[in-house]
């Protein structure tokens, strides 16, 4: 063995040994979380892996960011066979791949291909973040520099690559020709000989030093995602997307519920936190951030990570609070990272979780941590004790009597379940259908259109009580939960099989969250509900209407549970509707501001996030606003009236237009 060969070796045995040191610090940090089951379902998870993380699909959504991405994700892979060689040649001096015979050209060809695709990725990244300073981008100064530091590395890495191939090329070592397509055309640079050789030496300690650099950096780095990102994803929920895990209220050995620091959280939020390399694309699409609320899910999700970073090592070492790291065991991730107004601002839209590329969950641990506000210490925005006392007293979050609940339903000849039992679908109503002056409108015409239709149905009516989307979403569990029993008891009694609603986020907690508590229903929004009805002939249009309709899709619907193509399939078949998307429609529409119980609370930062999404609609110049939720109506007929459009625009249910074609 050389001195060459042992000087590598040392490098790399004690590479190695620190990188594993820092593999099983964090490792030991995540144990530091709550339990999680996320092991089931192999063969799925490993298809998310390939379509999410290796395909990158998520990332594409943002086409050049992506084809960046892209390339230097793959560009890496393609580089492992020539670090394999290099280690090969450090240990023993003489070592190739070339036995593999022509798939070893291919190697060598595609290795060559992808350093240039990553130098040009590089430096196209170094352009959009420092020269078209693309907004999201823009991080702190720390958070620039590691960027600007990694890229530069990755540049050194591949080009270093190039070099060693060219210098040995010049020196005869490697053929000149298609196996080496790049640094066929470098070796002219050098005049081969004794000088040659030098540089083919400089060359290849460079690369693998700086590879074995690279790799131990990365735990110290935003960029630990390269080697986390592909464990987060197939370890991302497998469960109903949306859905909220429920807490065991029922156990006498809790103390707490919801969380308040990093060992309330599971191990895999723990994961979330070390995955976020802080691309921004959370930030992008936040409805709280981009009208001057305080929300950044960035933010969230990086404070958890600097507080696991902080506190688990000293709970993985078993290390008791002390004088001299009390103020470590005194902080909170609550309150001294994140605060009360950042966990109150978000709508739960979900559009960070939509778009962030390796499946980070901020909704969830958002939710989780306004658990732990409102269950262990009752604090909550003043505004949300009406509901939640409306909810305790009368079973829906507005001072309505319970009394009243079906006065919706006079005169339509509709049917209770305890009066006619034997039906094929139950109507849920909703708490807006039964109460809201605007939206009974919307339930009586749908209602029509059922009748029209031949549907057997009926409703609960008093017997119905608010689903608990909005304590769930505002944190207030145990209130959900009571409710949530109590209708599921309710619905099991009369053997509910089928439900039918036009609220999506009773929609939503029907459909995905009351299997949690042995409610399992066939349940249908009214969009999808409606566009069957329309397809298979048994609604029958009569009138035709000259009308430009722009259709907001409700965040419940389209990124919750992907129904997008319903609702435009029942306006697309009125005669003379013609739809005009906004900028942001589909799974990429723009929330209403009502999600998350924000309904029940003021917007008292930044512009009123209806009022962003109202002048997105009036933009298109379409005359009728259309959509399918009460939450969505509420707020985008607030928006029309704000901007004093009401004499031109008006805000009308999938329902109404579609009855106002049937209606002789």
């Amino acid at each position: 063995m050389t001195v060459t060969n042992s000087v590598f070796t040392i490098l790399l045995i004690l590479s190695f040994i620190a990188f594993g040191i820092s593999v099983r610090r964090l490792i030991n940090d995540l144990a530091v979380g709550k339990p999680d089951a996320r092991f089931d379902n192999i063969g799925e998870r490993l298809k998310r892996v390939v379509s999410i993380a290796l395909a990158q699909k998520k990332l594409l959504r943002e086409p050049l960011a992506g084809i960046l991405h892209l390339a230097i994700f793959w560009g890496f892979a393609a580089l492992i066979a020539a670090v394999v060689e290099s280690i090969g040649e450090g240990l023993a001096g003489h070592f190739s791949l070339a036995f593999l015979g022509k798939t070893y050209s291919v190697v060598t060809f595609s290795q060559e291909i992808f350093c240039v695709l990553v130098m040009v990725a590089v430096v196209l990244a170094l352009w959009r973040r420092f020269i078209t300073r693309v907004k999201r981008l823009q991080v702190d100064k720390h958070g620039s520099l590691d960027a600007v530091l990694i890229l530069a590395w990755i540049f050194l890495i591949v080009s270093s690559l190039l070099l060693q191939n060219a210098a040995r090329i010049s020196l005869g070592q490697y053929h000149a020709g298609i196996h080496y397509p790049v640094s066929s055309n470098m070796a002219a640079i050098f005049s081969g000989g004794e000088s040659a050789h030098a540089w083919e030496q400089v060359f290849w300690w460079t690369h693998i030093t700086l590879v074995l650099g690279f790799l131990n950096y990365l735990p110290f780095s935003k960029h630990l995602h390269v080697l986390t990102s592909i464990p987060n994803v197939y370890f991302s929920n497998l469960k109903p997307r949306g859905a909220l895990k429920p807490l065991n209220l029922n156990d006498e050995t809790v103390t707490k519920f919801g969380a308040t620091d990093i060992d309330d959280l599971t191990w895999k939020q723990l994961l979330d936190g070390y995955t976020c390399t802080e691309c921004g694309r959370c930030d992008s699409v936040c409805p709280a951030l981009n009208t001057g609320k305080p929300l950044s899910p960035r933010k969230i999700i990086t404070d958890t990570r600097h507080r696991t970073m902080e506190k688990a090592p000293l709970l993985a070492a078993g290390i008791v609070q002390n004088e001299s790291n009390a103020g470590i065991f005194s902080h909170t991730l609550l309150d001294n990272f994140i605060s009360e107004d950042e966990l109150w601002a978000c709508t739960t839209c979900m559009a960070c979780v939509q778009e962030c590329p390796v499946m980070i969950e901020h909704v969830d641990e958002i939710v989780e941590l306004r658990r732990g506000l409102v269950l262990n210490e009752s604090r909550f925005p003043a505004e949300a004790r009406v509901p939640f006392e409306n909810l305790e007293r009368n079973f829906t979050p507005w001072g309505f009597s319970h009394s009243t609940r079906a006065d919706w339903a006079q005169g339509l000849d509709i049917k209770t379940m305890a009066e006619k039992s034997d039906i094929d679908v139950l109507f849920w109503v909703g708490c807006a259908g039964a109460y809201d002056q605007r939206y009974r409108k919307v339930v009586q015409a749908f209602s029509r259109l059922m009748k029209h239709a031949g549907i057997s149905f009926a409703i609960l009516g008093t017997e119905e009580k608010c689903t608990g989307d909005p304590a769930r979403r505002l944190g207030n569990e145990y209130l959900a939960q009571m409710l949530i029993v109590e209708n599921v008891e309710t619905l099991n009694r009369y053997n509910v099989k089928k439900i039918v609603t036009t609220c999506p986020h009773c929609f939503h907690t029907l459909k995905k969250e009351y299997p949690q508590f042995g409610g399992n229903y066939d349940v249908m929004h009214h969009a999808e509900f409606l566009q069957q009805l329309v397809e298979s002939g048994k609604i029958k249009i009569s009138n035709s209407k000259s009308l430009t309709l722009t259709y907001h899709d409700s965040c419940y619907l389209a990124r919750y549970n992907n129904v997008i193509d319903p609702p435009r399939g029942v306006l697309g078949a009125i005669p003379g509707v013609t739809i005009v998307e906004m900028e942001r429609s589909k799974d990429r529409g723009f929330c209403c501001g009502a999600g998350g119980g924000r309904m029940w609370l003021e917007e008292k930062q930044g512009k009123r996030i209806n009022i962003e999404r109202t002048e997105e609609a009036l933009a298109t110049h379409a005359e009728t606003i259309g959509t399918a939720c009460p939450f969505c109506m509420t707020m985008m007929s607030d928006g029309v009236k704000a901007k004093e459009a009401g004499d031109s625009v008006q805000v009308k249910d999938i329902a109404e237009l579609l009855w106002e074609a049937v209606e002789a």
